[in-house]
């Protein structure tokens, strides 16, 4: 609470989880906010490459007043959420040797009402791979390509949930610029929460996968293999080749012996 600091005070704290959230009731001063995750010796560096980056998501609730978000890169700030923003997420990476903060600043009020500057965020320590998130400043660009045979094998080892199973409705989110698909599965192969439930009557369990809106999903008929991660909840997609197209490339890594992990194959 900003009842108790200082006004004009600067408090430091240090995020160290992979994932939670921070609500500041009565923001005064600022917070500084240290990121700080603690990731496996693996990603700290490749073997025989250049260290990989370190990702952090933020996302506003969508009552955050009071204060706006920036973060803070070797002494730079960046404006990242302001007061009032959309309950859109924003997603940034630095190596593992810079020095990033965020910096929680209280705006000036004539009132004290009651305000909360409150978001969620996510520190990950290897999303560059295949980043699937609506973020601009993660390379994107990449986002819409489709996956290579060997980007499709290293997700369905890796991914968050693995679904086998076909489009049932493609809906668009213009002011969260993003595409929502409705998903009806045939086979739970993965998925580390239960996004995909069957429903109130007897059938294939039903969910849905997020993808930037300016990938232009389309609905169309087939068997998909989707891979994808959980982003603040929600699955993003990152793989979805045809599920024959997929058994062509696994079945072709396994006759040379090059297929990362056991997968069934039918």
């Amino acid at each position: 609470s900003g009842l108790s600091q200082e006004a004009g005070s600067v408090e430091q704290l240090s995020l160290h989880c992979a994932e939670g959230s921070l609500e500041w009731l009565y923001p005064t001063g600022a917070l500084r906010l240290r990121l700080a995750p603690r990731l496996p010796p693996t990603t700290a560096a490749v073997k025989g490459g250049s260290p990989r980056h370190v990702t952090a998501c933020v996302k506003p609730t969508g009552t955050f007043r009071g204060a706006q978000l920036y973060l803070e890169r070797e002494g730079v700030l960046e404006l990242l959420l302001p007061e009032a923003p959309r309950p859109r997420a924003r997603c940034f990476s630095w190596l593992p040797q810079e020095k990033v903060a965020l910096f929680l600043q209280a705006t000036p009020h004539p009132d004290i009402s009651r305000r909360i500057a409150a978001f969620r965020y996510e520190l990950r320590g290897d999303w560059l791979a295949r980043p699937a998130l609506p973020a601009a400043s993660l390379g994107a660009e990449g986002a819409c390509r489709p996956c290579n045979d060997t980007e499709i094998l290293m997700a369905i080892c890796t991914s968050d949930f693995v679904i086998r199973g076909s489009i049932r409705s493609v809906s668009n989110d213009a002011e969260l610029q993003e595409s929502i698909i409705g998903v009806s599965a045939a086979r739970i192969h993965r998925q580390k929460f239960p996004l995909f439930q069957a429903g109130g009557r007897p059938g294939r369990p039903m969910g849905s996968i997020r993808t930037p809106l300016r990938c232009g999903v389309k609905p169309g008929p087939g068997t998909f293999l989707f891979t994808g991660w959980l982003h603040f909840g929600e699955a993003w997609l990152s793989c979805a080749p045809r599920y024959r197209d997929f058994q062509r490339i696994y079945e072709g890594a396994q006759r040379a012996r090059q297929n990362p992990c056991e997968f069934p194959v039918d």
